[in-house]
């Protein structure tokens, strides 16, 4: 069954990539810290170091070879609805590379939808039945059935965060230790569940 806010088309006028950065980029130009409260400044300050980091990854990934040519043999239209928002860390690694992977191919439209926007497609998705974590990708093809959907983290990051928590770990170090993470995967992890999930539809 089509989901009504496929229907509707609302994750077709979602916003591209470009402008998801520029419009991330121009709330960072526009806020002075100085003028928020302590909460909103700590959320600031993680979505100028999430453009930092999504800008590091952005240059330095690359797709494998076995996904590219994945991705290369979609035929038909699909359109990959990620949710997310800019302060969320582990978008900030993953947003770039699963990007970077859908512009493999011309006929993927990518788009992205922000969650405090669009709760009710968010609570569509939810992780273990009641947690709003992002980024999550939905793939469709063009008439709206899903083919699958990842998030909102590879399995062993995931893994590594509840090892970390066992061994009571807290924030901010529980989320150093998770970029660090990131930093020594490079994206491997992603790259590999993307390739699965794709090998299973093309």
């Amino acid at each position: 069954m089509t989901h009504e806010f496929f229907n509707m088309k609302r994750p077709h006028n979602g916003l591209t990539y470009e402008e998801y950065k520029n419009k991330w980029d121009s709330y960072l130009q526009s806020v002075n810290p100085e003028e928020l409260s302590e909460e909103d400044r700590k959320m600031f300050e993680y979505s100028k170091l999430n453009l930092q980091r999504s800008e590091r990854i952005e240059k330095h990934f690359t797709v494998s070879e076995e996904l590219k040519n994945l991705v290369g043999r979609i035929s038909n239209k699909q359109i990959w609805m990620v949710i997310t928002e800019n302060w969320c860390g582990d978008s900030a690694q993953c947003l770039p590379i699963l990007y970077r992977i859908s512009a493999l191919n011309p006929l993927i439209n990518f788009r992205i939808i922000l969650r405090d926007e669009n709760l009710d497609i968010m609570d569509l998705y939810l992780t273990n039945g009641s947690s709003r974590s992002i980024p999550i990708l939905v793939v469709f093809d063009e008439n709206g059935n899903e083919l699958f959907k990842w998030g909102p983290r590879p399995k062993p990051a995931q893994d590594y965060i509840m090892e970390l928590k066992s061994n009571g770990i807290k924030p901010p170090e529980l989320y150093e230790k998770l970029h660090l993470w990131y930093g020594r995967d490079r994206g491997k992890s992603l790259d590999a569940e993307i390739k699965t999930l794709l090998a299973n539809k093309v």
